[in-house]
């Protein structure tokens, strides 16, 4: 059970993203907050990757172009991407994008990898999706004109996400979730710098910045990307990459969970029975 403890408490991490995220970009371009972000997510792996420098294992040179990859599709991709459309839709919406990546890694990995798909993965990935959608559209889902490129920025970061899953995943187990995740925080970072120097948009100093500011910057860096990003690279290490990423399915109901908490609100019955449907659908997955 201890591992589906922590496919729970990495989605309650994921799924706090949105909220933070949306907070930030608030007050902040996205090539901005992408840039701080992954600056917080280098400094704790890179004190990692020191004090474990003798115990690492060296990284085959044919390897080195699949981590310049996933970091690409990190930084430069997936994060700008999904703080890019919070600009413009809501965290919901945001949720039900990234409820849709088990979806896209299901096509990709049986286009690519040849990986086949037994009827009982299939049928859990569809109702997990069915019941996201049950809860996204009890609180009335948006797609009225002012909100569609965002959704589908949200989308194009959730295909992303798919994509950095499969990438990760054979990584992880030969050099460790740790190991990879820090050489893609790293990769990615590089790969993110020319864009903010050649961004047409005003760079903030880091003087400039409000300690609420420092407070989403870090929380987005250090527990999103760090804690997060790592315990979902060691989660892939553990079971399948459709199994890990239907989690993911989770998000619309946690982010919904912690709307209540954090903004008082309460749930409604179509919320409860959304909710469960949504985790029948991901036990069915789970199930060999």
């Amino acid at each position: 059970m201890s591992i589906y403890f922590l496919f729970i408490f990495q989605q309650f991490i994921a799924s706090s993203a949105h909220l933070f995220a949306k907070d930030i970009v608030m007050s902040m371009h996205p090539v901005n907050v992408v840039f701080y972000r992954g600056a917080f997510s280098v400094l704790p792996y890179a004190l990692w990757m020191w004090f474990n420098r003798a115990k690492s294992q060296p990284i085959v040179r044919s390897d080195l172009w699949r981590y310049f990859l996933l970091g690409i599709v990190n930084m430069p991709l997936n994060q700008l991407l999904f703080i890019w459309g919070l600009t413009y839709t809501t965290p919901a919406n945001a949720a039900l994008a990234y409820a849709l990546s088990p979806a896209f890694v299901a096509v990709i990995s049986a286009i690519f990898y040849n990986e086949r798909l037994g009827s009982q993965s299939v049928t859990g990935i569809f109702i997990a999706i069915a019941g996201t959608f049950i809860v996204l559209f009890e609180k009335g889902f948006n797609t009225s004109s002012e909100f569609l490129a965002g959704n589908i920025i949200e989308l194009c970061a959730s295909l992303s996400w798919a994509i950095f899953t499969i990438l990760g995943r054979s990584l992880s187990i030969k050099y460790g979730a740790i190991r990879t995740t820090c050489m893609a925080m790293f990769t990615g970072f590089i790969a993110f710098i020319p864009i903010v120097i050649f961004a047409p948009i005003p760079f903030i100093e880091p003087q400039e910045l409000t300690s609420h500011q420092w407070f989403d910057l870090a929380y987005l860096g250090v527990i999103i990307s760090g804690i997060g990003f790592g315990l979902w690279k060691y989660l892939l290490t553990k079971r399948s990459s459709v199994q890990v990423s239907v989690f993911n399915n989770l998000q619309p109901v946690i982010t919904t969970i912690l709307a209540i908490f954090i903004f008082g609100l309460k749930p409604s019955f179509i919320f409860i029975i959304g909710g469960i449907v949504t985790l029948a659908g991901v036990l069915i997955t789970q199930r060999k």
